[in-house]
């Protein structure tokens, strides 16, 4: 007959406590509506969000960020499904940052309840950017003449090789400012009673290190994912990374055409230049 009274195996004592398994969404890259490996889009997104909201015993949810930022919609959209599953399935979000929560970055991050960070990254970057180049002198230069026509005066907008307009930079500036100050409410609304610094200071596209970022509000603490999930809900969490399905057929890539090594080439470019503004 069995002794009832003898320890019962490790295994077993896990199992009576119901050892808390949290799921974890990583989400790296640049934020851009293009389905390609590399960017975050909602599109990709969602069906990760979506399988990590489901897991009912979770007490809560991670997200990993690693992003420069990039659509300010694509941004919004994510941000925002992230708090409309929390709330409909009741479930804390923390968010932590690995080298980055900037800019489009950081607005997905604020969506957590808690935001962690190494005291290296980098956070902030709250503002709007448009750039691009004038071919203007250039094309003078070589005798080339641009013949545009246009249904709407202001369709030619930002066309590279047409002088600039001053009526053009002001209408493209408040197109800016609108979409600056989406940013701006989207950050108080979600850090209200914690920001520790007045508008001027935050809101004017700089960015900050991690530490900083605690000073300033921007972030909650300093903190990694394994580290502070196992003080916060034991040592013998269990980590489910939640990561996109692979087609159970999968065929092979077996032609490659000059366009599609352009178009990766020019993304990788582009994708470059975003990490680039962080000096990453």
């Amino acid at each position: 007959m069995a002794d009832l009274t003898s320890p019962k195996p490790n295994w077993f004592a896990r199992l009576i406590r119901r050892t808390p398994t949290i799921p974890v969404v990583r989400l790296q890259g640049v934020i851009a509506a293009e389905l390609r490996p590399g960017r975050l889009n909602i599109a990709g997104v969602e069906p990760l969000l979506k399988r990590a909201f489901a897991l009912k015993s979770a007490p809560a949810v991670a997200i990993v960020i690693n992003s420069p930022g990039g659509s300010p919609v694509q941004s919004r959209l994510i941000s925002k499904r992230i708090r409309e599953l929390a709330d409909e399935n009741d479930k804390l979000v923390l968010v932590f940052v690995e080298d980055a929560a900037a800019s489009g970055g950081y607005f997905i991050a604020v969506a957590g309840d808690e935001i962690f960070v190494d005291p290296s990254s980098i956070v902030g970057s709250i503002g709007v950017i448009m750039a691009g180049f004038g071919f203007v002198g250039a094309i003078d230069k070589l005798g080339i003449e641009r013949r545009v026509h246009t249904a709407g005066r202001n369709k030619s907008t930002l066309d590279p090789f047409l002088p600039e307009r001053q009526e053009d930079v002001e209408r493209i500036k408040q197109f800016e400012l609108d979409i600056h100050q989406v940013f701006i409410d989207h950050v108080k609304a979600h850090r209200a009673g914690r920001l520790r610094a007045d508008d001027d200071t935050l809101f004017t596209g700089e960015w900050w290190t991690g530490l900083r970022g605690v000073e300033l509000g921007l972030v909650d603490a300093i903190g990694d994912l394994h580290s502070t999930l196992r003080q916060r809900f034991g040592p013998d969490i269990e980590l489910k990374f939640i990561a996109p399905k692979k087609p159970f057929f999968a065929l092979p890539r077996l032609s490659i055409s000059a366009s599609g090594v352009l178009d990766d080439a020019v993304s990788t470019l582009e994708d470059r230049a975003h990490w680039a503004r962080l000096g990453l």
